[in-house]
C-alpha cells in the first residue's frame, strides 16, 4: 500500500483542471440541449455522424462502441431507442454470425443532414468562434498526448 502524501495540485494545476472540467460539461449540456430541439441527445448525433462516416453507412457493434467510447451493453440501449425512433438498424454480419452491424436508415441519414448545419453553427459559436486559430492549435498539441495516454489504456 503506498504511504506517500498524494501531489496535491497545485493553484495552476487546479484552476486548468476545474476550467477544463467547467467548458467540457457546459459545452456538452448546451450542445445536447440545442440537439433536443431535433430529438437527438448528443450520443444519438455521435452515432450518426460515425456511422455517416463509415463506408456503406454501417459499422460493426463493437467498432461503434469504441469509436464512441462505450460499453457494447450501453452501445446495445443506446441504439435499441435509435431504432425505435428508426434512425438505425441492425443486420447480422454475413460472415461473422455473432457479430451485428449498426446501419444508417434512410430517415437516419436525412436527419444527420438536416441536424448537422444547425450542430456545427453551435460548436462555432459556443467554442471554436471563441478562440484564435494559435489556441486552437495549442489545444488541440496539449489535448494530444492525453488522448493517446487513455487511449493506450483501454
Amino acid at each position: 500500500m503506498d504511504t506517500a502524501e498524494p501531489r496535491w495540485l497545485t493553484s495552476i494545476e487546479q484552476r486548468a483542471w476545474r476550467t477544463h472540467l467547467a467548458a467540457h460539461k457546459l459545452l456538452e449540456h448546451r450542445l445536447d440541449r440545442e440537439l433536443q430541439a431535433f430529438g437527438l441527445s448528443v450520443n444519438d448525433y455521435e452515432i450518426l455522424v460515425h456511422l455517416s462516416e463509415s463506408p456503406e453507412q454501417r459499422m460493426r457493434m463493437s467498432d461503434l462502441a469504441d469509436a464512441t467510447i462505450q460499453s457494447r451493453s450501453r452501445l446495445s440501449h443506446q441504439i435499441s431507442r435509435m431504432e425505435a425512433a428508426d434512425l438505425v438498424s441492425r443486420e447480422t454480419c454475413p460472415d461473422d454470425r455473432r457479430g451485428t452491424f449498426a446501419v444508417l436508415t434512410a430517415h437516419g441519414w436525412e436527419t444527420i443532414q438536416k441536424v448537422a448545419p444547425h450542430h456545427v453553427a453551435s460548436v462555432r459559436e459556443h467554442f471554436i468562434d471563441l478562440l484564435t486559430d494559435d489556441q486552437l492549435r495549442e489545444l488541440e498539441r496539449a489535448y494530444a498526448p492525453v488522448v493517446e495516454h487513455l487511449k493506450s489504456l483501454r
